[in-house]
């Protein structure tokens, strides 16, 4: 396999939360093997990530430099990164028409409940958020660490969807 990076783009509707946790997991856990990014169906006006998703991220030692809410057109353009795999990460962006990826890439849905919606305190909504982390994280551990002769493209649709099982 090259030395090139495995491109992966994580989907969600408003890119502030889920998608921000797992292109900010897959980076920290990739080493170099895969690149992540992340971007929304529709994101809101001057989105921004969530801050517990930041403040959780940070408190489990995840770089969260030059992590930012876009659109999903960003990655259509002509001179955007090449994606090899695109995972949908909320079930709102799994049911919406993505727009063409050149290169047909992989594409695998992990869903995730919205940690973003929870309702309490502080406390309980930041949980809400360090579970979400976990269970991305587990799955990301599982992706990264997959032999190099199941990442080649044709297997590493189905393992991304087998990993949506887990």
């Amino acid at each position: 396999m090259s030395d090139k990076p495995i491109n992966v783009l994580f989907l969600c509707t408003h890119n502030s939360a889920r998608s921000i946790l797992a292109e900010a997991t897959l980076n920290d856990l990739g080493k170099g093997r895969f690149k992540a990014f992340s971007a929304g169906s529709s994101p809101r006006e001057n989105q921004k990530p969530n801050p517990m998703a930041l403040q959780v991220l940070e408190r489990a030692g995840i770089s969260t430099q030059g992590l930012s809410s876009k659109s999903w057109d960003e990655f259509g353009k002509p001179d955007a990164p090449h994606m090899d795999l695109v995972i949908t990460v909320c079930d709102n962006a799994a049911g919406e028409v993505c727009p063409y990826w050149p290169g047909q890439p992989a594409t695998a849905h992990w869903g995730y409940a919205d940690p973003s919606e929870v309702e309490g305190t502080d406390e309980q909504r930041l949980e809400a958020f360090r579970q979400t982390l976990h269970a991305i994280r587990r799955r990301m551990e599982l992706l990264v660490n997959l032999p190099e002769d199941r990442v080649q493209k044709l297997m590493l649709q189905q393992a991304a969807r087998d990993l949506a099982k887990s």
